[in-house]
């Protein structure tokens, strides 16, 4: 892999990490537009150090709430933001038992498998049009005639149900926080908060597998991703998806803040027929 290539490659993780659209299918497209022949565990490796890179952005951008977060958190204060940092916790039991019993058949799908990602990119579209036209809170009579429903704070049940759809979303075509924030709102919470908690809930199993790949690029450096692609390329990729993450984090925000995640739906419907038919 060029320099180029990692480039791009970056550019796209930046992106789709926060724009419902799937990180990790546009980096399966992208791939095979480039006619990138990575070997599937270096490409693996080499897709987790980009949505590291995401992870950090996420922190710079949310550095804010982020920090009291881990002060609440380590210093034992049962405050609002320590109870935030264990429904996080919750959040993360279900995609951390795919990751120990599941890993090696979520990694037979990152094989280029355009079908595999076209159908779920039609999910993350069905998932994504649901919680724009329909809400499964109590509805109350407004004096106009019209349905109108009360959104509520995030409970450790609700961080658990969005935890289980973080698990499902590991599939590449499947967007994480199209899927997180979709699930989130589908279950009454409120829409800015969710966006902020999809966030934040995925830095503790993405450095996660982080720290498992540099102790294999330490132990095993003749078998790890910089070995075959080479420092240059993923300090490129890196860099260049920590910054376009920056942005498209500060981006996802407002768009879900003002409701618009059904043109993402659009989108993803396209590209998934895309995918299916050009398989």
């Amino acid at each position: 892999m060029d320099w180029i290539n990692a480039l791009i490659m970056g550019i796209v993780q930046g992106l789709a990490e926060y724009l419902p659209i799937s990180s990790s299918g546009h980096l399966e497209i992208c791939g095979k537009l480039l006619g990138l022949n990575l070997d599937p565990e270096a490409s693996l490796e080499f897709d987790v150090m980009l949505h590291v890179a995401t992870v950090l952005s996420t922190i710079v951008i949310l550095w804010r709430e982020f920090a009291p977060l881990c002060v609440s958190f380590f210093t034992w204060r049962r405050d609002d933001n320590f109870n935030t940092v264990v429904k996080i916790l919750i959040s993360c039991i279900p995609v951390g038992i795919v990751g120990v019993f599941f890993k090696d058949t979520i990694e037979g799908f990152f094989d280029k498998n355009l079908a595999v990602i076209g159908i779920c990119l039609l999910i993350t579209a069905a998932l994504l049009s649901f919680s724009y036209f329909f809400r499964t809170r109590p509805l109350d009579d407004s004096p106009k005639g019209k349905r109108a429903y009360t959104p509520r704070n995030i409970t450790m049940v609700d961080a658990f149900i969005i935890g289980c759809a973080q698990a499902i979303a590991v599939l590449p075509g499947l967007s994480r926080s199209g899927t997180t924030i979709a699930t989130g709102i589908l279950i009454g919470d409120k829409r800015e908060q969710v966006a902020r908690f999809s966030f934040l809930m995925v830095i503790i199993p993405i450095l996660g597998q982080a720290l498992l790949d540099i102790k294999d690029m330490i132990t095993e450096p003749a078998t790890s991703s910089a070995a075959e692609i080479g420092w240059v390329p993923m300090i490129v990729g890196f860099l260049a998806s920590f910054l376009v993450g920056c942005a498209a984090c500060k981006w996802m925000l407002e768009i879900v803040k003002k409701g618009k995640l059904v043109w993402f739906a659009v989108y993803c419907l396209i590209v998934g027929v895309l995918c299916i038919i050009f398989n």
